[in-house]
């Protein structure tokens, strides 16, 4: 049985960092070496040419992902030293034979990526019209948007793999759990991108996948998988307030709402409760309907006296609950901190309220500019609580486990001697906004 190639998607936008991952990943076994769309965006097809004078032995994709001017493309891809170059499958027929005979001109191949195709039937329609165009080989492409929300290529990919004889390529969340799923359902060539650009030590992850692959054998992961609906608290347990913030688009913070305790994190669905300041019947009540896990949510209109205190927080350990968040005061936050009980205030104070009965359980709030439902998620830590709404809670955790792992590449680049600017760049981007002020300042 023909072994699978193992592909490296190397979707950076910057080329050195791009280099050094390929670099490691050659290592460690990767055959075939991608410029991924987002570098030749940023870099244009001179990432295709250093890939080519790095690595002169080397298969290099470019993922051009071409819709039009085909001729054009290919000449201009397999010129900067492509050996095989993307093109979509939404494409004109036109288009995809242009592609095709203008690569036979420079020894090149044409893979035609399906992205786009929305059912199963279009794909595998698409893919055996292109196998008569001389297409080399198709692509089953999960884009990172739809992996966001939990989805995976391969049941595409085994009715496209059953219905043509040229090679399938398989993208879209592939790691070493699940690229002998890749397989199995009739993948030639896998393409891996995160697993290993994202990874501390690209070398090791390349070797790993590779080992899965050769061995046909699923080795686990605690990072470069997406979850579901099940696995919701386990990717955010694994994640930070400020990750979720940053795949929020900065956003989802409750303002003004502090930890009361150091080094403890709180991630469950919200019970949400109004009620008057100072008034804790209805937060005490919470605490006797909510489930295990659940967060209490509270708004006590931001000022005090207290709703919460040592009780409440005994009470809520009895119940197995998650946390508690409270836009108003707290007390006796030395027993709270004794007990290692989850809970976030805007206010401590020694003056307790009164239990009026005042109040709503179960009805949406308004807290340091965040709507708040019951039902949505809530993760606390050091840097405050964030929000996240139940509609949206498969992606942002997804996305936010992303943000994760970009970040542990990026400080084991810091570690061997890099800086956060040289890893973002921010020179390069930085001239070309002045250099483009200055222009714009002459002209005035």
């Amino acid at each position: 049985m023909q072994q699978a190639i193992l592909q490296l998607a190397l979707d950076h936008e910057n080329l050195a960092r791009a280099l050094k991952a390929a670099e490691e990943a050659i290592q460690g076994g990767a055959d075939w070496l991608e410029a991924g769309t987002p570098l030749i965006k940023s870099e244009g097809l001179d990432a295709v040419r250093e890939l080519r004078r790095r690595f002169p032995s080397a298969t290099i994709v470019a993922d051009m992902k071409i819709m039009d001017a085909g001729r054009l493309e290919t000449e201009c891809a397999a010129k900067a030293g492509a050996n095989i170059i993307h093109v979509l499958g939404p494409a004109s027929d036109a288009t995809i034979i242009e592609c095709i005979e203008a690569a036979r001109r420079y020894d090149a191949k044409i893979t035609v990526d399906l992205l786009g195709l929305e059912t199963t039937e279009r794909m595998v329609q698409r893919a055996k019209e292109v196998e008569i165009m001389g297409a080399s080989s198709v692509c089953i492409h999960t884009p990172i948007d739809m992996q966001m929300r939990g989805e995976l290529p391969f049941e595409d990919l085994e009715m496209v793999a059953s219905a043509v004889s040229i090679p399938v390529a398989v993208a879209g969340g592939i790691n070493s759990e699940n690229a002998l799923d890749a397989i199995e359902a009739g993948a030639t060539i896998v393409i891996v991108g995160g697993a290993i650009t994202k990874s501390p030590d690209a070398k090791k992850a390349t070797e790993t996948i590779k080992k899965a692959i050769s061995k046909r054998i699923r080795i686990e992961t605690d990072f470069f998988k997406r979850g579901d609906e099940k696995s919701i608290a386990e990717v955010l347990a694994k994640t930070s307030a400020a990750d979720i913030t940053e795949a929020l688009h900065n956003s989802g913070a409750m303002e003004g709402i502090k930890p009361i305790s150091a080094e403890l994190k709180m991630v469950g669905r919200a019970l949400t409760v109004w009620t008057y300041p100072g008034d804790w019947s209805k937060p005490v009540e919470a605490i006797d309907m909510a489930e295990e896990g659940q967060v209490i949510v509270i708004d006590a209109g931001g000022i005090p006296p207290a709703v919460w205190g040592e009780k409440a927080t005994k009470s809520c350990l009895q119940r197995k609950l998650a946390g508690v968040v409270i836009n108003g005061a707290i007390r006796d936050v030395a027993e709270i901190r004794k007990m290692n009980f989850p809970a976030y205030a805007k206010l401590i104070t020694p003056v307790a309220g009164e239990p009026k009965g005042q109040g709503m359980i179960d009805v949406p709030v308004r807290i340091g500019g965040q709507y708040i439902r019951s039902g949505d998620w809530i993760v606390g830590d050091d840097d405050g609580v964030v929000v996240i709404p139940q509609e949206k809670i498969v992606e942002i955790a997804n996305r936010a486990q992303a943000v994760v792992e970009r970040e542990y590449r990026e400080m084991a680049e810091i570690d061997e001697g890099s800086t956060l600017g040289k890893v973002s760049e921010l020179m390069r981007w930085e001239q070309l906004r002045k250099k483009n002020e200055n222009k714009n300042n002459k002209k005035q």
